[in-house]
Formats: C-alpha cells, sequence, structure tokens
C-alpha cells in the first residue's frame, strides 16, 4: 500500500517500524498465526531501510531459521580475522541480508492492507497508534520498533561505521568475508575495516570504530574505505550503494527510564526495547527469538505484551551483566589506540567460545575463560574500569 488510507483501521496486532525487528515479528505472525489481522507501519516509502544485516548460522536456533531462511541474499562457508599479532580463518557460516530483501519478502507475504508506508506517526499507546493527519489505528495489542529510544538513560560507548558497495572493473580474489582487519593504523578507538565479497567484482568494503563519541567524519571514512581498496589493489570503477550507522555500546545504566523513554506503557522491540547483543550492538539473534516468541504468545492484547516484553528486556539485561563488564574492560580500561588487543585476543580462544560469544550464548566456562590468562590490558586499569 503506497500510502495510508484516510479511513480508520482495525486490527489485531498493530506494529511501528517496518525495520529488521517489525519485519521479523511480521512475518513470524503471517506464519504461525496466519488468523490474526497485523498491520505493519512504516514511515519510509519501504521497509528496511537502507541496510546490510547479517549473522552467523549459530546465531540462529535451528528451531527458527525457517524465519531468516527466505530473506538471506548471500552465504559463505567460513570467515577471516586479522589483527597485527594473529589472523585465523573460522568456519561458521555467514549469512547476509539485504534490506531491499526483507521489503520483498514482507510484500510477498502480507497482504497489501496490512503493510503502511510512509505513514508519520503521530501517538500511540498500547491499543492505538494515531497517524499525522488524523488515521487510527485500533488494535488488540501495539509493539514499538522504532528503533533506539533516549540514550541518555545508558552509558555508552559507540560503534560507528560508514560502508561502500565497490564495483570493480577487475574481478577480486576475496573468497570469504572478513569480519574484522585490524590490521589498519587505528584512529578513535578501536578501528576495523569489514569486507563482504558480493559476487565477482563486488565488494562491500565498511570502516568501523569502536569510539568515546558518536560523531562521524564520513568524509574521512569514505578515504580510508579508498585507501584500504587500493592497499589490495582493488580498482574502483564505482560506488553501488553507500550505508552508514551509529550503535550504543551499552556499559550501564537505567533499564527502566531507557524503556520508558521509548513510548512509556506500549510493548517495545528491537533497540527500543534493548533487545540487542551487549558488545557487538547488534539484534538479528535477540529480533529473531523475540519474533517467534511474540507469535506463541496466545494473548496478544497491548497492556499484557507492555509487561510481557519488558519482563523479557529486563531478563536479558541481566543476562548480559558480563558483556557490559567486557564493554567497560574495553572502554575504560584499555588506551583507545590499545583497544584492538583485547579483540586480538579474544580470537585466540576456542571455535565454540566465539560462536556462543555472538549467540548471546556465552557459558559460565566460557565467561572464565574470557576473564584468565595473560590479560590484554594491565590488570589495575582492567578492576578500575570494573568498579565504575
Amino acid at each position: 500500500m503506497a500510502s495510508a488510507s484516510p479511513e480508520n483501521i482495525k486490527c489485531d496486532v498493530a506494529i511501528v517500524g517496518g525495520g529488521l525487528s517489525g519485519g521479523l515479528i511480521a512475518l513470524a505472525l503471517a506464519k504461525l498465526r496466519p488468523e490474526l489481522k497485523v498491520v505493519l507501519i512504516e514511515r519510509e516509502a519501504h521497509f528496511g531501510g537502507n541496510h546490510y544485516w547479517s549473522f552467523f548460522a549459530t546465531d540462529i536456533a535451528p528451531a527458527n531459521r525457517w524465519l531468516t531462511a527466505p530473506l538471506v541474499t548471500y552465504g559463505w562457508s567460513g570467515y577471516e580475522v586479522r589483527f597485527p599479532a594473529h589472523q585465523r580463518r573460522l568456519d561458521n557460516i555467514y549469512y547476509t541480508i539485504e534490506s531491499e530483501r526483507l521489503d520483498a519478502v514482507l510484500r510477498e507475504t502480507l497482504p497489501a492492507e496490512s503493510l503502511l508506508t510512509g505513514a508519520e506517526v503521530k501517538s500511540l499507546s498500547p491499543r492505538l497508534v494515531v497517524l499525522k493527519g488524523g488515521q487510527r489505528i485500533v488494535a488488540g495489542g501495539v509493539i514499538d520498533a522504532r528503533g533506539s529510544a533516549d540514550l541518555t538513560h545508558l552509558e555508552c560507548g559507540w560503534q560507528k561505521f560508514t560502508g561502500q558497495l565497490l564495483q570493480l572493473s577487475e574481478p577480486h580474489e576475496q573468497a570469504k568475508p572478513i569480519i574484522k582487519d585490524a590490521t589498519v593504523t587505528q584512529h578513535d578507538g578501536y578501528r576495523f575495516v569489514y569486507v563482504l565479497p558480493f559476487g565477482m567484482d563486488k565488494l562491500f568494503v565498511e570502516d568501523t570504530y569502536y569510539s568515546d563519541t558518536p560523531e562521524m567524519d564520513e568524509r574521512v571514512m569514505k578515504q580510508r574505505i579508498a585507501e584500504y581498496a587500493d592497499s589490495h589493489g582493488w580498482k574502483v570503477d564505482g560506488i553501488l550503494r553507500e550505508e552508514k550507522g551509529v550503535l550504543p555500546v551499552v556499559m550501564g545504566g537505567d533499564l527502566e527510564n531507557y524503556w520508558a523513554s521509548g513510548s512509556g506503557r506500549v510493548a517495545k522491540a528491537g533497540a527500543r526495547g534493548g533487545f540487542f547483543h551487549g558488545v557487538t550492538s547488534y539484534s538479528l539473534p535477540d529480533a529473531v527469538r523475540l519474533a517467534v516468541f511474540i507469535a506463541g504468545i496466545d494473548n496478544l492484547d497491548g497492556d499484557k505484551l507492555n509487561v510481557t516484553l519488558r519482563r523479557m528486556a529486563e531478563k536479558l539485561w541481566q543476562e548480559q551483566a558480563f558483556y557490559r563488564k567486557l564493554n567497560k574492560m574495553l572502554f575504560i580500561g584499555a588506551d583507545p589506540q590499545e583497544r584492538y588487543k583485547v579483540l586480538e585476543r579474544f580470537y585466540t580462544l576456542s571455535d565454540g567460545l566465539i560462536k556462543r560469544f555472538y549467540a548471546g550464548q556465552t557459558s559460565v566456562a566460557d565467561k572464565a575463560r574470557i576473564l584468565t590468562g595473560k590479560p590484554p590490558i594491565g590488570v589495575g586499569r582492567a578492576l578500575n574500569a570494573l568498579r565504575k
């Protein structure tokens, strides 16, 4: 549906925000609860924004892979990491989803009347969404999935990035993704370059920083991408696509006020509800788990949804306390130009530990292993960081 109708709409579930989290919830409900009328509301003209979402096969439970399988546009049987003192190839399967594919699958799966684009939300409550212009969506339950709430309630470092899809004049020889290339000169905190090989003559190259501030100089970051490509002998014919973003890397804060800042007593998903990995800040594994969980709830009443999802967010916050400690060690315990050493050591650990870490399933034994051995930063500084 290209634009919202002036007529009011009644539905069982209204999802505000047609990005990754909102889109996955809509798809899960369409598959598992086809008797429900779902309305997905997006401000832009298409769903998904302008993004690549990548994930490891082990990030998603086998029982839930039906949800991501139709969305995958690229896949590789393994990946590389590169650090000054350590390089490694790992065998975990790696996948990428393009936002255009999410948009297409949503339009193929849900009826046109369930998809509202170009719709700006004026206000919302647990059972009502009011759009600019006065149109009302009356729902059994409303879920707000519009992105981060007020991040001033959280103590954050920042992951910021600029990426470009490069069209090359001749084939490249990069067979597998480079998830982290930290052999580059370190600037503005822990810096690494991320590379995805799309076909024989296309590469997505992203310049990424774990920084103390959210400010980005895109001009400089694009220049560094060009320099990286040149250093590898990749001849660039053109830039097909650009992406940028700033994600919070949470070290602490007040989850209760963060939740309230994101539309009060309305149920929340994705970054707005705090459903993202504590260290990587990526939300796809949690978005899949949450979408399948929501589709399994018998009573999707707005007030009950809010209570249920808030409890889930609180549980996740408690479970991720270890990740927040790691973030403190990274941002407070290490000098900015030395932060890469923390990750360099991490990638010397076992393949299983690394898989569980990215899936957000770090075990007690994993935690002990991460914290033992020769530390990459001074013990005194690390302990001081944990006390803050």
